[in-house]
């Protein structure tokens, strides 16, 4: 375990407990799709650009709107809302299409973590993922995920990271009947993008090296708390703490 404690410590809340809203990243976090989001956005792009070499970037923190608008710069096309909105919905039919086949897997420590923090008075459990909301659906459908998260904010709501966080830490407030300032909002994530959001938004991040970077280098990003997986000896603690 690694990590340094976030400021707030020893404030007063109502009731003595401090609303907390948790957002989990998806894709190597949660859950890892055996690539079928990869291959389902590389079909897309092929389709709509016949050119195999437009998604030759790493996906890992991006938003989908992001990757959408990445690959279509990389093929030469000139970016517009309604190429964006294309893209994504072939990426879609793909997706559900691949998802079926592919060796999707919960990762370590997911199910425990759940059931660990639903239901606990003060606590609002959602998601904080760059999948537009469909995607979301589709990806955590297939591992029986998807209900136990009562709310989120998606890359359907903002291309930008950051913003995608605020969007779903002020929806886990409003569940909450708290103001968002009064809150401890936690972003768990494992690439350094989900860290340097939730620094963007004043929230504190819990990085799990369960995707594409090690503790190492998600350490070198200064998260709150750093863990190879949500097993790890006090992981869990910082869920609710």
């Amino acid at each position: 375990m690694h990590g340094r404690d976030a400021q707030g410590e020893g404030a007063s809340y109502p009731g003595g407990v401090r609303p907390t809203v948790l957002l989990f990243d998806i894709d190597g976090t949660l859950i890892s799709s055996g690539g079928a989001g990869r291959r389902s956005f590389e079909k897309a792009v092929l389709r709509a650009t016949d050119r195999r070499d437009a998604c030759n970037f790493s996906f890992a923190g991006m938003t989908d709107r992001s990757i959408a608008r990445t690959a279509l710069t990389n093929a030469g096309y000139e970016v517009t809302e309604e190429k964006i909105a294309a893209l994504i919905e072939g990426y879609l039919g793909f997706l559900a299409e691949e998802l079926p086949s592919s060796q999707c897997v919960v990762h370590t420590g997911i199910a425990e973590a759940l059931d660990a923090v639903s239901g606990q008075e003060g606590v609002a459990v959602g998601l904080g993922t760059g999948n537009v909301h469909p995607g979301a659906r589709l990806k955590l459908g297939r591992v029986g995920l998807f209900e136990r998260f009562g709310f989120g904010g998606f890359g359907s709501d903002h291309e930008v990271r950051p913003e995608l966080l605020r969007i779903g830490a002020a929806r886990g407030a409003a569940l909450l009947g708290a103001p968002m300032e009064a809150c401890r909002v936690v972003i768990i994530g494992d690439t350094p993008k989900d860290v340097a959001g939730a620094k963007e938004i004043g929230a504190e991040s819990i990085a799990v090296a369960t995707g594409q970077y090690s503790v190492d280098e998600l350490l070198a990003c200064a998260p709150t708390w750093v863990f190879p997986d949500l097993t790890a000896e006090g992981a869990l603690a910082r869920l609710l703490r």
